[in-house]
């Protein structure tokens, strides 16, 4: 992995090539996807919109041609302008044409094509890649190896010594920690790069609201950011209880409901200006009602005649083309207003543009996803200071689209939890995030949030040691939790009682099992085992909202989920920031070869063993997992703290 750069075009090149891997693999993935599953399979995932009907738009520059597809009941879906979609009457891979989203709408969709479509009723339009993130990486690379970048680029290449340094403050938040307080203190205070590591329920977003208030207390305009709508979610509630003027810049569809006031599209609708829009819209409505009365020039009734020829040729009242002088003067009429039309939607988009730039500049903070902070509204915006939340788990390029936009970055996150997924095998890199390349250059400028406020002690305990180097301190509220303080009945054995890690030993038992073309495992007998565990714990009172099941592999959390129907199960990397009350955890492998797979990323094992507050059950094969060094360390801490318990001690 690399760590620093010659100069911006080596910077420039070296991402741009993963990237275009990366592009490749997820249009890989759409296949396989479109293959294996039923478009209503695809419909339900937000990857697919069935029967649409469309209706020819006519020619843009560089004939392409332009279709608008409808439906009144749109589902919610991520195809987004921008992204290159294929649509289809039969199905995507048999008579599938590729084009490129131009417009978005409610109950529309305008696609841009090179060839025109054939006739048909029903249409279905599938996402094939989802090209606008990639686009604004490519961008944002672009714009840096131009050296256009607002923030330092000497950091980014890895030659940079950024300033470190402390300063009092007046904190807004009176319960933060001792740990939190330093970190706001040195990020308030750095000069251009600081980096908050937060372990798993150490308050990390809570300690980067309070940093981001401090910086409007100083007068400075923030950006802040993460890879996913969520996280940027979380940043905007926390904002918004300390009365911040905030707005959120996304899609509608994809914000939390109790959010949608402070979004962009409702901001505008506030917005004094937003009057003059609603009259030019009714005038346009009225126009087009009024076009209706006149015969729309499509190609068939042109015969080859240009907008302005049918014009001059009606007020001539000359036939021309076998065309008649009605025809022509209809035509000429819808043109006419056409031309109205377009002025005043030109119009429209002047206000608009005005009213966005004017919430933007009045805003202290602008929220969004790191890909949409490089939306055309923030293209001339830039900003005192950045900050990035979920920083470890985006990628560098991903990162650098909001980076480049700040004299000064604050990112917060965990490299010892779950890095991006990457899909293509050659483009690993992407997996080395912006953050842990940081807090190596860097690790002046990075500081350890210690105190965790999730997980009982004994839980915290194994995680501490293997991955933060002993250094977290459970607060003293949560360090004794015990899972009787949130059920009706005591417990009488290891699975029900106040143990607070298990270990269920299936060694020899039980064969894990893989379905014909997958590469994912499943295991029904341990399934099976994790269904009586459930059972067990609804026995004496446990609510199924507070229990959570986490298993590595796709094809075992498809078969739980239909065992366990009232329960959240989840890959790992589903549970990322999660918590719950009680977690069990499914391992999977059990076979002869005593082989893991993945299991023996350790990342991966950190999340997963950090998501529990009161109460953590493991279910694995003792033997196959103890060819790993970690699991070995782990089943021994649950033999020395907990409880292992073999399949006889569960009977029992």
């Amino acid at each position: 992995m690399k760590l620093t750069f010659k100069d911006r075009h080596e910077y420039a090149d070296y991402w741009k090539y993963y990237i275009e891997l990366e592009r490749d693999a997820e249009k890989e993935f759409h296949l396989n996807e479109i293959l294996n599953l039923s478009g209503k399979e695809r419909e339900k995932k937000g990857r697919a919109i069935l029967n649409l009907k469309a209706v020819y738009q006519g020619e843009i520059i560089g004939d392409f041609q332009v279709y608008k597809f409808f439906r009144e009941d749109m589902p919610d879906h991520q195809i987004n302008v921008g992204d290159v979609v294929l649509v289809s009457r039969k199905h995507p891979l048999k008579d599938g044409i590729e084009g490129t989203v131009f417009e978005k709408g409610k109950t529309f969709l305008t696609v841009v094509f090179s060839q025109k479509l054939p006739s048909g009723k029903k249409w279905r339009i599938d996402l094939y890649v989802n090209d606008i993130t990639f686009k604004r990486m490519l961008g944002s690379l672009e714009f840096f190896e131009k050296g256009y970048s607002f923030y330092p680029e000497d950091i980014i290449l890895g030659h940079g010594k950024p300033e470190v340094c402390e300063e009092k403050l007046e904190f807004v938040n009176k319960n933060l920690n001792q740990f939190q307080k330093e970190a706001v203190k040195k990020a308030v205070c750095s000069k251009e790069l600081f980096l908050i590591h937060g372990p798993p329920g150490t308050g990390k977003t809570t300690t980067l609201i309070e940093t981001i208030i401090q910086h409007i207390k100083k007068g400075k305009r923030v950006l802040a950011t993460a890879d996913s709508n969520t996280a940027v979610d979380n940043i905007v509630e926390g904002l918004l209880k300390n009365k911040v003027n905030v707005v959120r810049i996304g899609h509608p569809a994809r914000l939390k409901r109790e959010l949608l006031d402070v979004s962009l599209d409702a901001k505008a609708t506030y917005h004094p200006k937003y009057k003059e829009i609603q009259k030019l819209e009714k005038k346009i409505n009225e126009l087009k009602t009024l076009q209706e009365n006149y015969l729309k020039p499509i190609p068939q009734r042109r015969r080859g005649l240009s907008y302005d020829q049918i014009v001059k040729h009606a007020k001539a009242g000359k036939k021309v083309r076998g065309h008649k002088i009605e025809t022509l003067k209809s035509m000429a009429e819808w043109i006419k207003l056409q031309k109205e039309i377009k002025k005043l939607i030109e119009q429209k988009r002047r206000i608009e543009e005005e009213i966005i730039q004017d919430i933007l500049a009045s805003s202290e903070v602008v929220c969004a996803t790191n890909s949409g902070s490089g939306s055309e509204f923030l293209m001339e915006h830039y900003f005192d200071v950045v900050f990035i939340d979920e920083a470890s788990q985006a990628t560098e390029p991903s990162c650098l689209i909001p980076i480049i936009k700040a004299r000064k970055a604050i990112l917060a996150g965990d490299h010892k939890q779950l890095p991006p997924t990457v899909l293509h095998p050659d483009a690993k890199p992407l997996s080395f995030t912006m953050f842990e390349r940081f807090i190596k250059l860097y690790p002046e400028n990075a500081y350890m949030l210690k105190i965790q406020y999730r997980m009982n002690d004994l839980i915290k305990e194994f995680s501490s040691k293997e991955f933060y180097n002993n250094q977290l301190i459970s607060a003293e509220e949560v360090k004794d939790r015990k899972l009787s303080d949130i059920t009706e009945k005591k417990g009488n054995n290891p699975i029900t009682d106040d143990t607070p890690i298990v270990f269920i030993d299936t060694e020899g038992k039980l064969l894990e099992q893989q379905k014909k073309g997958s590469k994912s495992k499943y295991n029904p007998e341990e399934a099976k085992i994790v269904k009586e565990v459930v059972e067990k714990l609804k026995e004496i009172g446990v609510k199924p909202e507070d229990i959570g099941v986490i298993t590595p592999y796709k094809d075992h959390e498809e078969y739980l989920k239909k065992l366990l129907p009232d329960i959240e199960v989840k890959t790992v990397d589903g549970f990322q920031g999660r918590e719950k009350e009680v977690i069990i955890i499914s391992l999977v492998r059990s076979n002869p070869d005593e082989e893991i797979g993945f299991l023996d990323d350790i990342r991966r094992l950190n999340v997963a063993l950090t998501r529990a507050k009161r109460k953590l059950i493991i279910i694995g094969d003792s033997k196959t997992l103890s060819s790993s060094e970690i699991y070995k360390k782990l089943i021994s801490y649950i033999k020395e703290k907990g409880k292992v318990l073999s399949l006889e001690d569960l009977e029992k």
